[in-house]
């Protein structure tokens, strides 16, 4: 058999790659942008890669082509599928198809953290000796691969609430059919493809209504959003995460490097690891009330996060050259960006952190949040925003006027020549991008290597 992915190199897509090469299944893909770390791994595995969307390049003996929702009518490959009348599925319907229709399927989901946090989970039950299989929005550090089948009845998935394809408007995670639920929070964003949070929530509330009664739904307390969807209907076991009442931690250490677990007011364990961060701590508790579900003890999920390494792009040291540091970080929206550097200014105390933003999600490119992006990088000594020249909306003046060292530049290489004219040494930059940013990382590097 053999499948043909359009759209390969995405996250998600190029897990459904690995997960059906697992499964002898012969496999190869094509994609516009073929960048690292996915291109990597994909070639790694002997997965054929084919930049473009001729059509004339998908294998005559395709039996079934794998649609990603990056893909759209008009594009050559798409038409062609349909034309001819071939066999086609998303990669969410091909998933629960194929790989985990019989599984206990623990699924990560949320606004924010639901990568990392399907990773500490995957790490968790691996730990325990339980063998899972995953697909997870990155690569672990523990694992080096974004997606594994097993013979284990465990399955850990990364569940995004963006849409399944073009022929299926519905988010992805409900076809994965969850026996436990995690729900780190709710705001809206994917503003190409929800009117409003409300369209979002409704998504929610369609993946809760197929977790089994006997199955577990957790969630922080905390959250007001989520909360307005569980009082839509739950039928099933909920267990809350930051709450007295269930899951809590006591911090050892500022940088949450270090803390205590509680569960319903009774330690359960210690978690001491590389991590930092309040957003990592509340992935941590998640992670371990969801392991416990499937029977992992709460002090064992402890002890396994001692181990965790994290994902890729996620707080990743790219380089170090004469004593400036190059952090890479996949954080994308206001939130996610105050948190992070939340957690790094409590690492690196009073050195000098560059932040550097690229604005290229799509809800990032509308606009949507220019009112609440700068406020959430106050933590950083100097702000860059790389906001193409094509973008017709403007931050706003009063906020601009807040920051001593922010620069809104349209070009890679603009970005690179104002590093270079500030930089020193014991300086941090932090690149937070979704995407490749152009190979920023190592342009900043050697930069920074050439300068006399």
């Amino acid at each position: 058999m053999h499948i043909h992915i359009l759209g390969i190199c995405g996250t998600f897509m190029g897990g459904i790659a690995l997960l059906a090469k697992q499964q002898g299944i012969s496999v190869s893909g094509s994609d516009a942008n073929v960048y690292p770390p996915m291109s990597t791994q994909l070639e790694e595995q002997g997965i054929e890669l084919i930049q473009g969307f001729d059509p004339q390049l998908i294998p005559e003996q395709t039996d079934c082509v794998v649609i990603g929702n990056a893909m759209s009518r008009g594009n050559p490959s798409v038409e062609y599928v349909l034309e001819q009348g071939l066999n086609y599925r998303s990669g969410p319907q091909w998933l629960a198809e194929n790989i985990i229709h019989d599984k206990w399927v623990l699924a990560a989901a949320g606004t924010h953290g639901k990568t990392t946090t399907a990773s500490m989970l995957a790490w968790i039950l691996q730990y325990a000796n339980l063998q899972p299989g995953f697909l997870i929005g990155g690569i672990p550090e523990n694992f080096g691969l974004s997606a594994r089948l097993t013979d284990s009845p465990f399955f850990v998935v990364e569940a995004d609430e963006y849409d399944t394809a073009f022929f299926d408007k519905r988010s992805k995670f409900v076809h994965y059919r969850p026996r436990t639920l995690i729900m780190n929070n709710l705001e809206f964003d994917h503003a190409d493809i929800f009117d409003d949070l409300k369209a979002i929530q409704k998504q929610f509330h369609h993946v809760i209504r197929i977790v089994p009664s006997n199955g577990l739904v957790i969630y922080p307390e905390t959250e007001r959003q989520l909360q307005d969807v569980i009082e839509q209907g739950l039928w099933s076991h909920s267990e809350l995460t930051l709450s007295e009442q269930g899951w809590s931690y006591n911090l050892l250490k500022e940088d949450a490097s270090a803390f205590e677990v509680y569960f319903q007011g009774q330690k359960q364990g210690e978690v001491n690891w590389s991590l930092i961060g309040l957003h990592n701590a509340n992935n941590a508790l998640a992670a371990i009330a969801a392991a416990r579900h499937a029977g992992v003890p709460a002090s064992h999920g402890c002890d396994a996060l001692a181990q965790f390494e994290n994902v890729k792009r996620r707080m990743e040291l790219k380089g170090s050259v004469k004593g400036i540091e190059v952090y890479d970080d996949f954080a994308h929206h206001p939130t996610a960006i105050e948190t992070t550097l939340a957690g790094f200014r409590a690492k690196v105390g009073d050195d000098k952190i560059i932040a550097i933003v690229d604005l290229r999600s799509a809800t990032m490119r509308s606009g949507i949040h220019k009112d609440t992006l700068l406020e959430s990088l106050k933590l950083a000594d100097q702000v860059i925003i790389h906001k193409p020249a094509e973008f017709d909306w403007q931050f706003p003046a009063e906020q601009i006027a807040q920051f001593t060292d922010l620069q809104i530049l349209p070009e890679v290489d603009a970005i690179l020549n104002a590093v270079q004219n500030v930089v020193k040494s014991t300086d941090k930059i932090l690149v937070m991008s979704n995407g490749g940013f152009g190979g920023i990382h190592q342009k900043l590097l050697d930069n920074i290597a050439d300068q006399a």
